[in-house]
């Protein structure tokens, strides 16, 4: 092969998770630590003056601090995503959720220090040219820090959250660590198939009696160890309640479009848009199921491919699809396609498909090295493709970035999937442009309407859910039985009844919904979607001349609101439904490409 599916992990920290340079910079991280708590334990706001070089001084090693942890953790869970049975890497997570626990605390201290000083002080640091360009993020900590309780009270809840937020989230990782999926191929031999290749599988197989056999089992799966999924996903969000409370907040949502720097009004917005939308992606759904000879789709055949006569569904094998990608990255960036090449050619990218994985797929920064690790696990077809661009976009989002301060890299999940979206729609569209016939361009359509369909369905699907979890969690535990109810409800409502049925254990098998970090890992990926297809569009009218100010739009997400970015760089208002429904308008005119082109196959 030309490229490598397994990822260079060496030239990080020699010897996975017993690593010697690993074990010797976790310890260079506590020196650190003990530097960094004398520091901010002894500023002084009020003799910090008039150039505030301790203050300075404290945001250096910040950054250090910054850039280390995140290193460690990114090569720690890399390694156990890629060996789910590695139970040293599972320890050493601790030990870096607790290094992290301690930075966070001191972080804590600082900012209500920061809170503590009057404005007109505050106004004279910001306006030094020392801290002038990481403004936006340190009046956004200041802002934030008005709500912290005491030092010791949030010292405190950090430590908890050692074993609320994050011991509950490992906890989901470690059960699902144990699922196994059995399959029987058509010659009687059974496979255990880890729940990664389970999910592809059941999802994107050619063969209806196979994605049901696997559905089925799916389903028992996850249904079988419920009341376990329950338990985790209960006390991750009974922790994350108690601690809204005691800082006063009320609305679960606050702190989640803080973290995406959105306005609610923004939210409530683009989901209106959506949901008026949603019937050319019905009418796709019922005429995908007529041409699958079913008279609706259940859950698994919403991916399935569809297939015209004797066409058969395209394969990209990895070095077919890693050329692919870099190919057409570069009739839009130049700069894009060589850093996919370089991504390609030092080994980046884990996509063997074989055991002991685990599911799903991410791209993860390593500042220090000022390199990317992309996971997954490639299955050859056009969507997994896709899928491979998607996260290089993620990869190219922060390596325009690596230059600026570290406070001004720290940008939001919504605007996260601006890049990689756009990567993706890139390399979708282009499979649909060089289909060879009719029906294979009908397959290769199908295969891109699904990410509009999992944006506006499925993963409206999932904020319902969670929505109505969320009310109900407040006022007590929701038994396992209520979870399959609220998530067969959501799915219903979101897919407008268009399935013959749906997937009750979804809420089990979905790792977004037990992720520590920020509850609600759904509608970003829409705001994303939508947004990225805005410049897209943009793109397509303005040609290679867009490169560089498209690389000045990433350069700004953590820099100001997602409002005040949209409207700098595309003069559009978020709040308006003008700009949402302009972006659904371009997958409509896919789905109704489809429509077109299938028609003659319905009788």
């Amino acid at each position: 092969m030309k490229y490598s599916m397994t990822w260079d992990l060496e030239s990080i920290f020699p010897g996975g998770s017993n690593s010697p340079q690993l074990k010797e910079k976790l310890n260079t991280i506590r020196g650190q630590l003990d530097e960094f708590t004398h520091l901010v334990t002894h500023w002084d706001t009020e003799k910090d003056h008039p150039k505030f070089k301790s203050f300075a001084d404290i945001l250096l090693i910040q950054e250090e601090l910054s850039k280390g942890l995140s290193q460690v953790f990114t090569f720690i869970e890399a390694v156990q995503s890629a060996d789910v049975s590695d139970k040293q890497a599972g320890a050493i997570l601790g030990q870096i959720f607790e290094l992290n626990s301690a930075f966070s605390t001191l972080q804590t201290i600082l900012t209500k220090k920061m809170v503590s000083m009057p404005d007109d002080k505050w106004n004279e640091l910001i306006d030094l040219p020392a801290f002038k360009a990481i403004d936006f993020s340190l009046n956004e900590t200041r802002t934030q820090g008005k709500d912290l309780l005491s030092e010791a009270e949030e010292t405190l809840i950090n430590a908890l959250s050692i074993d609320g937020f994050q011991g509950w989230s490992d906890h989901y990782d470690s059960l699902v660590a144990t699922i196994e999926i059995p399959f029987e191929d058509s010659q009687g031999k059974t496979t255990l198939l880890s729940a990664g290749q389970a999910y592809n599988k059941m999802n994107t197989d050619p063969d209806p009696a196979v994605r049901e056999q696997l559905f089925r089992k799916w389903e028992k799966t996850w249904g079988s160890m419920s009341p376990l999924f329950s338990d985790t996903l209960n006390h991750l969000a009974g922790f994350r309640l108690a601690d809204y409370k005691a800082h006063g907040v009320k609305d679960f949502l606050k702190r989640p479009l803080e973290y995406n720097r959105m306005k609610q009004e923004t939210l409530d917005t683009m989901w209106k848009a959506v949901s008026e939308q949603k019937q050319p992606f019905i009418d796709y759904l019922n005429r995908k199921a007529h041409l699958l000879g079913k008279g609706k789709l259940s859950w698994q055949d919403t991916e399935a491919p569809v297939i015209i006569g004797d066409a058969t569904a395209k394969v990209y094998p990895y070095d077919v699809g890693a050329d692919f990608i870099v190919e057409n990255f570069r009739k839009f960036s130049g700069k894009m396609a060589d850093f996919a090449q370089y991504a390609f050619d030092h080994n980046w990218i884990e996509a063997e498909d074989r055991a002991g994985k685990r599911p799903g797929g991410y791209c993860s920064e390593l500042p220090e090295s000022k390199e990317s690790r992309i996971f997954m696990t490639y299955a050859e077809s056009p969507s997994e493709v896709s899928t491979l661009a998607h996260e290089l976009g993620h990869a190219f989002h922060s390596h325009v970035m690596t230059d600026l301060p570290t406070l001004n890299q720290h940008y939001a999940m919504n605007v996260a999937e601006t890049a990689s979206t756009f990567a993706e729609m890139i390399v979708a569209d282009a499979t649909v442009k060089e289909a060879a016939s009719k029906e294979e361009k009908i397959t290769l359509l199908d295969t891109k309407i699904q990410n509009a369909l999992a944006m506006f369905l499925n993963i409206h699907a999932r904020f319902l859910f969670e929505t109505s979890f969320y009310n109900e969690r407040q006022n007590g535990i929701v038994t396992d039985e209520r979870l399959s109810e609220l998530m067969e409800e959501a799915q219903k409502e979101a897919y407008q009844d268009s399935l013959s049925e749906y997937h009750p254990h979804f809420w089990a098998s979905k790792l977004h919904f037990f992720i520590a970090d920020v509850p609600f890992y759904n509608f970003p990926y829409t705001f994303g979607y939508l947004f990225s297809l805005g410049i897209y569009a943009r793109s397509l009218e303005e040609g290679s001349g867009f490169e560089d100010k498209y690389i000045a739009l990433l350069r700004d997400t953590a820099s100001m609101s997602t409002e005040d970015l949209a409207m700098k760089h595309l003069a559009v208002d978020l709040t308006k439904p003008d700009f949402w429904e302009a972006g659904i308008a371009i997958m409509k005119t896919d789905v109704s490409t489809f429509m077109e082109l299938t028609k003659e196959y319905i009788k």
